[in-house]
This record gives structure tokens, sequence and C-alpha cells, in this order.
């Protein structure tokens, strides 16, 4: 668990706790038969282990259907995964022109969780972005100083590509969770 806040609203909460009970409904026999009643996390749960900056691998897809996985920092705001690259990173074009993608959080063999989605634009400029913004700074800034908030703000630093960085909420169609017991020996 981090140090920082959750953001989740009631009612946020209660929408992912539907979007996790949807998504098992729907998983295949398999999946249901790894990831059990008792080794689900609830919402309520999983917005508790989620704070913080989390390490996602997201999956863009090329324009010939290949996918292409890579880290990047995720935050879990409000009841959905949302990471941030580069303006000219290969990753945003492909979510430019083709916006499904999947990512899975996964510290270790005990804790997973896995989304597929919409990775959807979030301009921290906005109101409506506002919200996030704060939340990186939270998460950033005691980590990096405040240059990191003229990072966000102008995109100035050791990158070649001058811009700020940019950002993207995951709207999930499904999400799975899974937790057990770390091994004992």
């Amino acid at each position: 668990m981090g140090d920082e806040p959750m953001h989740e609203s009631a009612e946020e909460l209660h929408r992912l706790q539907e979007l996790l009970d949807r998504s098992h409904a729907r998983a295949g026999r398999h999946l249901r038969s790894i990831i059990t009643v008792g080794r689900r996390v609830s919402a309520a749960e999983l917005v508790e282990r989620l704070t913080g900056m989390r390490l996602l691998v997201l999956a863009t897809v090329t324009t010939d259907g290949r996918p292409i996985a890579g880290p990047v920092d995720g935050i879990f705001y409000r009841g959905a995964f949302h990471f941030g690259t580069a303006a000219d990173a290969v990753r945003w074009r492909h979510i430019r022109a083709r916006p499904q993608v999947s990512a899975t959080h996964l510290p270790g063999e005990e804790f997973a969780v896995t989304v597929h989605g919409r990775a959807v634009p979030v301009d921290l400029r906005a109101p409506a972005g506002a919200g996030l913004r704060d939340t990186l700074l939270e998460v950033y800034v005691p980590r990096y100083g405040r240059d990191w908030e003229k990072f966000l703000d102008t995109g100035t630093g050791d990158q070649a590509d001058p811009r700020p960085p940019v950002y993207a909420r995951i709207d999930a169609e499904r999400m799975f969770t899974f937790q057990m017991r770390a091994p004992t020996g």
C-alpha cells in the first residue's frame, strides 16, 4: 500500500465492484478456475492496494494487429487506471489510431490486476483533468521534487521531446483481480 490517499467516491466504488463482478461472470471456465471467489479482490480492497504509482505493462495494437507491450507508470484514480507517456511515443500514436489497450499490474505472483478497454486521453489543463493532475503531484513531487511539476506542465527535462507528457484513462470493459497467499518454504 502507498502513502497516498484514495480518491474514489462511494458511487465509483459501486461501479468498480459491478465491473469486477460482471467481468468475472463473463470470464471463461479456465480463468474462473484460477480466479475463484476466495482469490478475487473487492473494489474497496483494490483501491486500498492501488494507491500511489503502480507499474503497469500496457499493450497497444499496431496497424497490422500485433500487440506491443511495455511498462508505464500507472495511477489508479477514481476507479480507473491512468498512465502517462511522451507525446511522440509509438504507444501514443497507436492509442490515437487504435485506442484498444490491455494493462496488467503484477508486482508478484500473489497479486494481479488486469484490465482490457479503451485508452481515453485526459487533458490535465482542463477542469475535468484537474483532480488527476493534483493526484500526480501528490505522487511524484515527494519523489522528484518541485521540478516535477514544471516537467508535468512544460515537458522541459532531459528528454528528446520537450513537450509535456500526455495522459490517458483506461475505460475498462473488463477487469480481473487475483490474490493468494505467498508460497511458504
